[in-house]
Formats: C-alpha cells, sequence, structure tokens
C-alpha cells in the first residue's frame, strides 16, 4: 500500500473492539490522509463494517486473524498458542517491515509478551518500559514506568530516564528535558537503596537533559520536571488514582451543579469553561501507553476506550513513528553504558595496560 506511513492494528483488542477501531479510524484519516491501515482481525466480522465507512477505501487494509487475544489470557498461554490471533498478526506486520508502528488495545501482558518475543528489546535495555503522557500546569509529562515491571533496579530505572528523556525531545519537541526520580521526598538520603542508585549514575553521565534529582507525587501534576522515573508498581498505582481522582472531581462538580435552580443557571452561563475543564480532564485525550524500549514502535490503548479514545492512540502512534525515537534511545543508551564499562586491562599495544 502506497503512502508515507503504515500502521498496524489489532482490529478485535478491547472491549468494544473492531466496531470501535473502525470509528476511530475515521476520525484518524481526516488528520492523517496519508497514512494507511492494516487492520488484523476476522474478516467476516471486519469487512462489513468496513463496508459501512465508504471513506475508508483505499486507506484500510484488512488482514484475517481467525483467533483474538481475550483479556483473562496468560501472556505464556498466548505466546504458545496466539500465533493465529490479531495481536500476533498486527505485531508481525512491523517485524517483518510491512508497518511501522503496532497499535491495541488488548491484554496489556500478552501485548508486551509477544511485542518482546517478535521485536526484542533494543541491544542493552533490559526491560521494556511503559510511558504516559500526563496532564500538568505547565502542559505535559512523561511518566514511566507506568505498568510494565513490578520492580526495578538502578540500571532498568536508568533505562527508563534514557528512555523518557529521548521520547520527550522526539514527541515533546524538548532540546534538553527536565528529568526526575519519584521518591518519598527530595532529600538525597531518602528512597530505596535502588533510587539512589539510579540518581548516583545519572549526575555522572552526559545526556541531553537536566537531571533534576528526587521529585514527590504532587511534582508530578504541578509539572516540576518534563519526565518522571520510577517502577511500575508505583507509576500504575499513580496514573489509576490520577483517573479516579479525575472522575470524581467531575462526579462532585455535576452533582453539585445540579443541586438548585440557581446552581442549574450557574452551570448554564459556566458551560463554556465546563467544557475545557472536562476535556481537559478526559484521559481519552491522552489516550495510549507507548512501549519503550523494543526495537519497534507499539502503542497501548486503554481497553475500555472508545472511538475517541482510539484515535488519540493512532495520533501517538503516528507521531511515535514518525519522530524516529528509537536512535536516539540507542545513542543515548551508549552514552550512559561508557562510564559504567570496567577499564579494559588489555595491553594497549605498547607493553603498558590502559587504565
Amino acid at each position: 500500500m502506497a503512502g508515507d506511513l503504515t500502521v498496524s492494528i489489532d482490529g478485535m483488542g478491547g472491549d468494544a473492539g473492531p466496531g470501535v477501531v473502525m470509528a476511530a479510524l475515521s476520525r484518524a484519516i481526516l488528520r492523517h490522509p496519508n497514512v494507511h491501515f492494516l487492520v488484523h482481525g476476522d474478516e467476516a466480522v471486519l469487512r462489513p463494517l468496513l463496508a459501512r465507512r465508504p471513506k475508508l477505501n483505499g486507506k484500510v487494509e484488512i488482514c484475517h486473524a481467525p483467533e483474538r487475544v481475550r483479556m483473562e489470557d496468560k501472556p505464556s498461554q498466548v505466546l504458545r498458542r496466539g500465533r493465529n490471533t490479531s495481536m500476533w498478526g498486527a505485531i508481525d506486520s512491523v517485524a517483518k517491515g510491512k508497518a511501522q508502528v503496532i497499535v491495541s488495545a488488548g491484554n496489556t501482558g500478552a501485548l508486551m509478551a509477544m511485542a518482546m518475543f517478535q521485536l526484542r528489546t533494543i541491544e542493552g535495555i533490559d526491560r521494556p518500559a511503559i510511558a504516559a503522557l500526563w496532564p500538568t500546569k505547565r502542559g505535559q509529562t512523561v511518566v514511566l514506568d507506568v505498568g510494565a515491571n513490578v520492580d526495578s533496579d538502578a540500571e532498568q530505572l536508568v533505562d527508563f530516564a534514557v528512555m523518557g528523556e529521548a521520547f520527550a525531545r522526539a514527541i515533546l519537541g524538548l532540546e534538553r528535558p527536565s528529568v526526575g526520580l519519584l521518591n518519598v521526598g527530595e532529600e538525597e538520603q531518602k528512597g530505596n537503596e535502588q533510587v539512589r542508585k539510579a540518581a548516583q549514575i545519572l549526575r555522572s553521565v552526559n545526556l541531553p537533559m537536566e537531571f533534576s534529582g528526587f521529585v514527590e507525587g504532587d511534582d508530578i501534576a504541578e509539572g516540576t520536571v518534563d519526565v518522571v522515573v520510577t517502577d511500575g508498581f508505583t507509576g500504575n498505582v499513580a496514573l489509576k488514582t490520577a483517573e479516579g481522582t479525575a472522575k470524581l472531581i467531575i462526579y462532585y462538580l455535576r452533582t453539585a451543579l445540579r443541586r438548585t435552580l440557581l446552581s442549574r443557571l450557574g452551570a448554564v452561563l459556566a458551560s463554556g469553561a465546563f467544557r475545557i475543564l472536562r476535556h481537559r480532564l478526559d484521559p481519552r485525550s491522552a489516550n495510549g501507553g507507548i512501549f519503550l524500549g523494543l526495537n519497534g514502535v507499539v502503542v497501548k490503548s486503554h481497553g475500555g476506550t472508545d472511538a475517541l479514545g482510539f484515535a488519540s492512540a493512532l495520533d501517538m502512534a503516528i507521531d511515535m513513528a514518525r519522530a524516529d525515537v528509537i536512535p536516539k534511545i540507542v545513542a543515548d543508551r551508549a552514552v550512559v553504558t561508557a562510564p559504567l564499562q570496567p577499564p579494559s586491562s588489555e595491553p594497549d599495544g605498547t607493553g603498558a595496560v590502559a587504565s
């Protein structure tokens, strides 16, 4: 298929599945007319949905996959028996160079396992991380990891910092993004050994970023730094807490505005401001977790999102593919690795030993 970019999509993933995918594609082609899409899934299900949207003609190619990965499937089972699934096919298209980026709303664990198996990690990267764009007072902050790794050692946290700053430079257009390690306090003696060790390493390397030391939970919403680095357990809890808090604020606000006739009148008068607030708190506008550290671009959409949310994930995927993030991560990872290598004990050709 001709075009400047091809996106590979797991058409059967997510709670709502193909209907949401096709509706999202109708939105996406308006913003990205030169992008083509490979939609993997059951052709008997996808073909009628595509036929109802004639403006997708010539933009979407269906790749038949008779099976799907269910939300309850275990990653180990999917790796053994999932090669006929839409998720496997979507990743395989990128692995074989038929597409540049993958988007799926399916099982996160299965998607990570399949992507690692088919795409492999970037050399030197131990574990990929999931990055999310977080709305803040200053704009947006990159937070990672938000769910791929429950535990992370110091070297992995350093890798996350490298991936995060490369992502911020590529996607947010920041020349030297500020990076902070999420901790229980800003003091150097705070936190566990792995966090303190990661901070020590990051202070010693020359990367295209400004390392700001430790940041706390309230610094995320403040936008104190451009990139917040943490382990996947902490990051996922923070993400879900923030999403829940946003929903609670909207619920309280809606309840309060419906209490009296006067409050309802006030709501009408302030409807424009409330629309802006609702948009800023809407997780669909920043939908899409990015798997960083793989030899390929993978974007994970929220499984319960609608067409607007999935279209946002497609926007992120297209931006990622065009920004060429992976070479930036490779180059910056090499900068980190060099100081960590022990001095060579090989003769230098003059009989002396290099020091």
